[in-house]
């Protein structure tokens, strides 16, 4: 928590510096249209995570049981260290650098360079630095789905949008699949080692779903909230 709060002090300053603007240019202040945003995208894609996860369990035969040890103050500790995580990111890439980005070069070219560095981050986060093979993957991985957070944020002038499409999935993926890096949280798999997928339907199912299917439904999604909200106040 002590970050994030380093984080905004350091993000008022680049604000302060750069533009004379306050923390209210990320349009991180509460709104009736913000809230709603982030929680249809927090909501679409924890439902794509979970499409993603069944399809792949169906596939599998992974059967899931409710972790025994699970107490509701576990559950919310679950949730508080993803929302701590998401947010540490996006004030990171889609918070003031990507404010002053944006001024700066344009749009298109501040919401390539999110994206890029976000990519870049995850070779250190994912610790696959010196692996070519592997640091393309993540890459490509987090870097399209980047892109597409990065135009929310452009296109809503909020980090709201950005943060639930974020929250959505890394809560599901982390903590309800117990697919995160603490292990077994909410729900524990029950796999059949002798069904495992073929190489193309894991390349399908692990890969292309997630990390091009999913950022494009996402986009299409993002354009639709933005023209049903279109007269709405920001």
């Amino acid at each position: 928590m002590l970050g994030i709060v380093v984080q905004l002090i350091i993000s008022w300053i680049l604000l302060r510096v750069f533009y004379r603007e306050s923390l209210g240019a990320l349009g991180i202040t509460p709104s009736k249209s913000r809230m709603s945003q982030l929680a249809i995208g927090f909501i679409f894609t924890a439902i794509l995570c979970t499409v993603i996860q069944l399809v792949d369990s169906a596939l599998t035969n992974t059967d899931w049981t409710l972790n025994e040890n699970l107490s509701v103050l576990g559950t919310i500790n679950f949730f508080w260290w993803n929302v701590k995580s998401v947010v540490f990111e996006e004030l990171i890439f889609r918070g003031a650098l990507l404010y002053i980005a944006i001024r700066k070069w344009g749009a298109k070219t501040g919401i390539i360079l999110s994206a890029v560095v976000f990519g870049i981050y995850h070779w250190f986060s994912f610790g696959v630095l010196g692996n070519i093979v592997l640091m393309l993957v993540v890459f490509l991985m987090t870097s399209i789905s980047g892109l597409v957070w990065a135009y929310a944020f452009d296109k809503t002038k909020s980090m709201m949008l950005p943060i639930g499409l974020h929250l959505g999935w890394n809560f599901v993926f982390n903590s309800v699949f117990s697919k995160g890096p603490f292990g077994n949280q909410i729900l524990i798999p029950q796999t059949d080692k002798a069904n495992q997928l073929t190489d193309v339907l894991s390349f399908f199912v692990q890969f292309l779903l997630p990390n091009l299917v999913v950022p494009a439904l996402t986009f299409i999604f993002i354009k639709f909230i933005l023209k049903k909200n279109a007269n709405e106040p920001l």
